[in-house]
């Protein structure tokens, strides 16, 4: 009687037990800050949500079998929506993620990386993850350029008549600005998320000024109007005792003798 041999299942890797740091260092000062201008920004703009995660520079595991290829890192910015909770982690690992995949990918070019971020990776967001929008912007040559997924195939995005984005997935314009990073004596371009209005979405320490410009003004309105109170009372006080001096004017007139 032939014995017939089982498969046995393939053991589940974990993501704690999966590499996380590929030992490849950013490609330059303005990769490093303007990754972490862009999740500032986003972590700010939805710090009331805990169903949307913002991260870069983190592996994303879709597949046991990239321990061993280590043909991907992970994307320079990413948003996944819909997360179950908001802690910290080393990579995403879909199969841990209940199968969610970034929704939202941004990768940041440069001479070393443009053409697999063009190629190989649009690749593997397009047909494998399934990444609803993918944008790469190259700041060297300053282009900026995005696609959405239709019909499984990415079709490029139209930018509007000042160059932006506009990302279905995230409700929000993306495009190129000015910036200057702190120390810094110069500003440099980098990219920035803007409001359906076209309002620019603050860093924190942008909308704290915000918010103490305001605060001022509310204290200079207040401190205006109270010195205006304070003047008509004066002069509400002036004219009383203007008054009160005629009629006393008046009846000692009229107390003088001989007057009736």
């Amino acid at each position: 009687m032939a014995t017939m041999t089982v498969a046995k299942p393939r053991p589940q890797v974990r993501g704690v037990d999966l590499p996380y740091d590929d030992g490849i260092p950013l490609e330059s000062e303005w990769h490093v800050a303007a990754m972490g201008l862009l999740i500032d920004i986003l972590r700010y703009h939805w710090r009331e949500r805990r169903d949307i995660y913002v991260a870069g520079n983190l592996f994303v595991y879709f597949a046991p079998d990239q321990v061993k290829t280590r043909d991907f890192r992970g994307p320079d910015f990413f948003v996944v929506k819909g997360v179950r909770d908001n802690h910290m982690r080393h990579s995403w690992v879909v199969w841990e993620e209940d199968g969610l995949t970034p929704d939202y990918v941004i990768e940041l070019a440069s001479e070393s990386t443009v053409k697999f971020d063009l190629n190989g990776k649009k690749s593997i967001y397009e047909r494998t993850l399934k990444t609803p929008e993918y944008v790469v912007y190259d700041p060297n040559r300053e282009r900026l350029r995005g696609w959405r997924l239709v019909r499984g195939r990415y079709e490029e995005l139209a930018p509007n008549a000042r160059g932006w984005l506009w990302s279905e997935e995230l409700g929000l314009w993306l495009g190129v600005a000015a910036y200057r990073f702190i120390n810094q004596t110069t500003a440099v371009k980098v990219l920035r998320f803007f409001d359906e209005d076209g309002e620019l979405l603050p860093t924190p320490h942008e909308a704290e000024a915000r918010r103490a410009e305001v605060e001022a003004q509310r204290a200079e309105a207040a401190s205006q109007r109270a010195e205006a109170a304070s003047q008509r009372a004066e002069a509400e006080a002036a004219a009383r005792r203007a008054a009160e001096a005629e009629i006393a004017r008046l009846r000692a007139l009229l107390a003088q003798p001989g007057r009736e």
